[in-house]
């Protein structure tokens, strides 16, 4: 059972009809269709990809890497690279070294999780145990980086090492972070902008870097990917919290029972009196099903996920407008209608 459901499958159904919008799932591969062949391509790279490991380990790689999940990241990489010129193989094997770092990070927070369930399967941690977990992870960063060196353009790889770098002390950080009760905005906001920003930042960057585009069309992307990926993760946090694991496809209610405080109970707890921040500290620490179940309800009540929601909404308009210097094109467009989509998505809130 996990810490925010008494049926296993996430918050209680009265929880749930506070929260239309988190029941619903999200899709935004009807968006991406301009790159569909692109993401085909980036597929079937990384299935030639997982053949170049040691045969002993393959299947433990194949394992991983064989479900596609959304392929956000490769996709910005696409489109960015199409929104600045032309997206030709250099931006497909960008693609694919982000995506193989994506799944070493994934590997790595279902260990520190203990995460049973991703993209609807058993997490490689649930099946093999943290030790080939943490060394398979390991793996999978090393060989992104070494495809990253193959890349023509020195400064992409620069790019890529920086924000591996960036993901994997985004979660230290985080971990140093965990239970603690002081955690405000600034830093909640820092975090996730190195654990998940940092892929997407990179993602769109370092495509429009490939194609040596002027300084102020990089930054552009850059900020796109930056705002895009921030939102993209307070939503997943709220989910986290409130949605279903039938829609989300992963195990549910691990932030708050490991103590990863996220924006919605960030928003409450800057609204309690300091007497009141020890009972919630109590609840989480050693609370029973009904009184987490009361945590969430009360983070609703205190505009917990209106709050969060309207920040990630400004953060998707900030990434929108940043698109405004790229020259008109079906990628750009297609670029501006993932804030978009995500935005609409949320608007459908009803408490």
């Amino acid at each position: 059972m996990n810490s925010v459901s008494a049926s296993g499958n996430g918050a209680p159904e009265h929880l749930l009809r506070a929260l239309p919008q988190l029941r619903t799932k999200l899709n935004l591969k009807v968006y991406l269709e301009i790159v569909r062949p692109g993401l085909e391509e980036v597929d079937r790279c990384i299935r030639h990809q997982v053949e170049a490991f040691d045969p002993g380990i393959v299947g433990y790689v194949e394992y991983a890497a064989e479900s596609s999940g959304k392929r956000i990241r490769p996709a910005l990489a696409l489109l960015a690279g199409s929104a600045t010129g032309r997206s030709r193989q250099d931006h497909v094997d960008l693609a694919v070294v982000v995506e193989l770092i994506h799944l070493a990070s994934l590997i790595h927070d279902d260990i520190l999780d203990n995460a049973e369930i991703r993209r609807a399967r058993p997490t490689v941690f649930s099946k093999w145990g943290a030790d080939l977990s943490v060394l398979l992870g390991d793996c999978l960063f090393a060989h992104a980086l070494r495809l990253c060196a193959a890349l023509p353009v020195r400064e992409v790889n620069r790019l890529i090492a920086d924000a591996a770098y960036e993901v994997c002390a985004g979660e230290i950080l985080q971990m140093q972070r965990r239970f603690d009760l002081k955690l405000g905005l600034t830093d909640y906001l820092k975090i996730i902008g190195m654990k998940t920003g940092a892929l997407f930042r990179v993602a769109c960057e370092a495509a429009a870097g490939l194609n040596e585009v002027p300084a102020h069309h990089a930054e552009a992307l850059r900020i796109y990917g930056d705002h895009l990926g921030v939102a993209y993760q307070i939503y997943d946090d709220c989910l986290d919290l409130f949605g279903t694991e039938e829609h989300s496809g992963k195990t549910l209610g691990t932030d708050l029972k490991k103590g990863k405080f996220t924006l919605p109970l960030i928003h409450m707890l800057g609204q309690l009196e300091p007497g009141a921040v020890a009972g919630v500290s109590e609840t989480i620490l050693h609370g029973d099903e009904a009184e987490r179940l009361g945590l969430l309800r009360q983070i609703i009540d205190a505009g917990g996920v209106r709050s969060s929601l309207r920040k990630a909404n400004e953060l998707l308009e900030r990434a929108g407008r940043s698109l405004e210097v790229l020259p008109e094109s079906a990628a750009r467009e297609a670029l501006a209608s993932l804030p978009r989509a995500l935005a609409d998505h949320l608007a459908t809130l009803e408490t």
